[in-house]
């Protein structure tokens, strides 16, 4: 895997579970906060959505239960655990650390001292 999708993943995986700290919530939810939240800078598409949440399950980093929505419609809520908070916290910790170095660098170099 090359490193743009490490810290794609890793990024995504945060604002996840960033999302779940906040309140339970189910797969669509999610992406449409993403979207929302984002401002429409960041858009999942629902099916991608479903393979994070499933590894994320199998690591112990969130947990997931059914409610009957309607008479026959399940809908499936994910809940952050402790182990997914700690998880969360840590990759913020390396995402700040890796920007904040990026912005250090990048203000550096001639020409790019107002990049934003």
């Amino acid at each position: 895997m090359s490193v743009s999708e490490n810290i794609k993943r890793a990024t995504i995986e945060m604002l996840i579970l960033s999302l779940l700290a906040e309140q339970d919530m189910y797969g669509y939810q999610l992406c449409e906060e993403l979207e929302k939240r984002s401002k429409d800078q960041l858009i999942l598409i629902q099916t991608s959505i479903y393979p994070i949440l499933s590894r994320m399950k199998k690591k112990g980093l969130v947990s997931c239960r059914q409610e009957l929505v309607g008479k026959r419609r399940t809908r499936v809520y994910y809940h952050l655990e402790p182990l997914g908070e700690e998880h969360r916290q840590a990759i913020k910790k390396e995402y700040f650390s890796l920007h904040a170095g990026i912005v250090k660098i990048l203000e550096t170099v001639q020409g790019n001292s107002k990049f934003f």
